[in-house]
């Protein structure tokens, strides 16, 4: 699951009305509703001229002309010479900027971080993963991650728009803090968007890992088709995200779907949140490398187990098969409770058998209400949490400009 994409297929949202309800009733809320209006513009036919977006938004020319001044001074836009025209001058084309401006993506890991930098069209830039050892405290993690982003910061004629980070562990999304993270306790009751918005002196967002998967699915790919789809996220821990709807379910304060900690085996392994036999201790990627640690009695990661198997020092049978078993209580859960259209799963373990898909598959079928399942596609996402980040920052952005009746990251203005 690579950290670098290709140009995103699709938006985030569709583009709104151009008067709403709302604005009529507040004129000053129109300029916003113009520049939120041609960012959308952009995002859903590619770069265009002034004349292409007066055309689509069916207002005048000088309303659009001032959302551009606007957006433009913002960094947010950006103009170029379009120099496909065979005869004349070349034509000015506008686009979601890419030379002027970035954004910045971080996920939070057990074990590893990584960031990346982005455009404001959303493309991943080729080369810009940073990988390093998640540090052992708070403190050391906000001054790292502040070093590495201050090499992106420094890139000499392009400013930083935002940052967004893929945490794991409950979130509380009205105060951006993190309430319990079984895999990364160091940010129990902190603030990593607080406190890297106060050291790099730009906008800083922050989404549960899961819910960054979603965001991921929704920007980069087909969103005629996931107006109601879940994602479950099966490496370090058990995460879910649910969409319903075109909207994340997040619950009262963003907490929503936590299923990882689902009691599961009252005699089992402890789990980092304290309590014993969780789901997440017997169906993730650490679950199995965990139980394989057991086996030959020294403790590997995922990666090496992966490493071990492809080289045909080590076969993870029967610890995959138990996993997949796990997983597929998992998978049958979410199915019957929420009717997802699409089921994507992030994980590695499935890269240690050409059949352990198969057999998740086959299991799940036995078990899963057949009306649910009959319309419910599981599939493997090829998204990752990197470009999750950069959604959230972008989704959270655009948003800036005047919230929207259908923002799809709702919860992260309320």
């Amino acid at each position: 699951m690579s950290d670098h994409v290709s140009r995103p297929k699709t938006t985030l949202n569709r583009v709104p009305p151009n008067v709403s309800v709302q604005s009529a009733g507040n004129p000053n809320l129109l300029p916003h509703m113009s520049k939120r209006s041609v960012i959308r513009v952009i995002q859903q036919h590619g770069p265009c001229s002034r004349a292409d977006v007066t055309r689509r938004l069916n207002v005048t020319a000088p309303t659009v002309s001032k959302a551009v001044a606007a957006l433009m001074q913002g960094n947010f836009v950006e103009e170029f010479e379009c120099k496909d025209n065979a005869i004349g001058r070349p034509a000015k084309r506008l686009r979601l900027a890419t030379q002027t401006a970035q954004v910045l993506g971080l996920v939070l890991d057990a074990s590893e971080c990584r960031l990346v930098s982005a455009g404001i069209d959303g493309e991943v830039h080729r080369d810009s993963l940073v990988r390093f050892e998640t540090p052992q405290t708070y403190g050391e993690l906000i001054s790292t991650v502040t070093e590495r982003a201050q090499q992106f910061l420094r890139r000499k004629g392009v400013t930083t728009l935002g940052l967004g980070i893929s945490i794991p562990g409950l979130v509380d999304y009205r105060e951006q803090k993190g309430l319990l993270s079984p895999n990364l306790p160091i940010t129990n009751g902190q603030s990593p968007a607080r406190d890297l918005r106060n050291a790099l002196g730009c906008e800083c967002v922050m989404l549960q890992e899961a819910h960054a998967l979603c965001a991921a699915e929704r920007h980069y790919g087909d969103i005629q088709k996931l107006a109601d789809f879940a994602i479950l996220d099966v490496s370090t821990g058990l995460g879910l995200g649910v969409v319903s709807g075109g909207r994340v379910i997040t619950g009262h304060k963003g907490l929503a779907g936590e299923i990882g900690h689902i009691p599961h085996d009252p005699n089992g392994r402890l789990c980092g949140c304290g309590n014993r036999g969780c789901l997440e201790t017997v169906a993730s990627d650490s679950a199995l490398a965990w139980m394989i640690s057991q086996r030959i009695g020294r403790d590997v990661a995922i990666e090496e187990v992966l490493s071990l198997t492809d080289a045909n020092e080590l076969s993870p049978e029967p610890e995959l098969q138990r996993v997949l078993s796990r997983i597929s209580f998992a998978l049958t859960t979410v199915i019957n409770l929420f009717n997802p259209s699409t089921l994507f799963i992030y994980g590695r373990l499935f890269e240690l058998s050409e059949d352990s898909f198969d057999r998740l598959l086959a299991e799940t079928g036995q078990n899963a209400l057949a009306p649910a399942l009959a319309d419910c596609q599981i599939v493997r996402t090829r998204r990752s949490k990197s470009q999750g980040a950069i959604a959230g920052v972008l989704e959270h952005l655009t948003d800036s400009l005047v919230p929207s009746a259908d923002s799809f990251l709702s919860y992260l203005h309320k």
